[in-house]
């Protein structure tokens, strides 16, 4: 199997091989079985051994302690962890939730918070969707009254990735002026946080907001910042949410494959029955474009880590449904292919399928982003 994201230098080849390193080392699926359906849902101390490796500053400006890379290396990361099954929330976190951090426009909020998400002592996620699911940053209920010094927050946020081990939230409400997005600590007076079952064991949160008050100093982003920091945060954490969905493929695909070279029936491997091979290529296929696509809109994306709007949006459409459909396909061929034997808790495939689900669904679907596609590279008039 290639990798998806080519290691362009010697950095990147590093970085690919210490995450193979600590994923054998750090996990395993017995360690995904212990703790899918369980209110913790990972484990803090491997989230601090990722940070140690420095991961979770992948995205953060050297100036506030990070590493100041690209989407290359966070979509090598988050590859290498989606092969395992890995149920600490980088994306949700080092990604989505710290995106939207350095896009804001409080400096000193940056200078406190940054930092400690890089070492790992703050695990933020971001409250941003609410009772309809829409990707639209500015569709939301969530109100802030302004009071002397600060503001009253009311409202219930939903589908937050990332809640079940966070300190913190930023949280978007409206305000006179428009969007804002605000700091709340999780221990906060006012703030309950409940959290919802998916498919693969994790979780996603709902947030309730009862006369939460923010202090001015407390906004993370302005109305004049907020939108275009969401925006750009949702469209390049679907990149590396797209890395995570290239990563189950291609480990339901290897385990697939080896399926095919040991199973025996009527005296020899069923991977040698044409009909079967027939499949399996085409689900190598499958992969391989996929591949394909990642690659060029990582490396489009980070040679110009500031494009249009529109471009960046239409990019990571472009990519996140064809990762969606990649591994819906293989994961549940995956199961198809492995016979009686797929569809048990017991074998490890399964895990794939319902993990690919849940990621596949999460900041739009395949259908979602197609549409989006089509939108966005229309010829003016059409």
């Amino acid at each position: 199997m290639t990798s998806s994201v080519s290691p362009a230098s010697e950095h990147r080849a590093i970085l690919r091989d210490s995450v193979a390193d600590f994923v054998a080392r750090a996990t395993d699926i017995a360690r995904v079985r212990r703790l899918r359906d369980t209110p913790s849902e990972y484990d803090r101390e491997v989230w601090t051994k990722m940070a140690e490796l420095g991961w979770l500053g992948i995205l953060v400006p050297e100036a506030h302690g990070g590493l100041g890379l690209g989407l290359a290396e966070a979509a090598i990361v988050a590859e290498g962890l989606a092969r395992a099954l890995v149920p600490e929330p980088f994306t949700a976190t080092a990604v989505l939730a710290t995106t939207v951090l350095v896009g804001g426009d409080n400096e000193a909020l940056k200078e406190e918070l940054l930092p400690q998400i890089v070492s790992g002592a703050v695990l933020p996620a971001l409250a941003w969707q609410e009772r309809s699911g829409t990707l639209d940053v500015a569709a939301i209920e969530t109100r802030s009254a302004p009071f002397e010094g600060g503001y009253r927050l009311n409202g219930t946020k939903r589908f937050i990735a990332g809640a079940a081990g966070a300190d913190g939230f930023l949280v978007s409400a409206n305000t006179n002026e428009g969007v804002a997005v605000f700091w709340i600590e999780r221990a906060a007076p006012g703030v309950a946080l409940a959290l919802e079952p998916l498919a693969d064991g994790r979780h996603f949160g709902t947030l309730t907001l009862s006369d939460v008050t923010v202090q001015r100093e407390r906004i993370i982003a302005s109305p004049t910042a907020a939108r275009a920091a969401l925006e750009r945060a949702l469209d390049r954490t679907a990149v590396v949410a797209s890395a995570e969905l290239y990563g189950i493929m291609s480990r339901a695909l290897e385990m697939t494959v080896d399926y095919l070279k040991t199973r025996v029936q009527f005296g020899k491997p069923i991977g040698s029955f044409q009909a079967l091979q027939h499949r399996a290529v085409d689900l190598y296929v499958q992969q391989q474009l996929a591949s394909a696509v990642l690659e060029d809109v990582v490396r489009a994306l980070d040679q110009d880590p500031e494009p249009q709007p529109r471009k960046r949006a239409a990019l990571a459409s472009r990519l996140k449904a064809r990762c969606t459909e990649a591994a819906a396909k293989i994961t549940r061929q995956a199961i198809q292919l492995h016979g009686a034997i797929g569809f048990t808790d017991e074998y490890d495939a399964g895990l794939y399928l319902k993990r690919a689900m849940v990621l596949g669904a999460w900041l739009g679907n395949a259908v979602w982003h197609r549409r989006r596609y089509a939108q966005l590279t229309a010829p003016e008039g059409t």
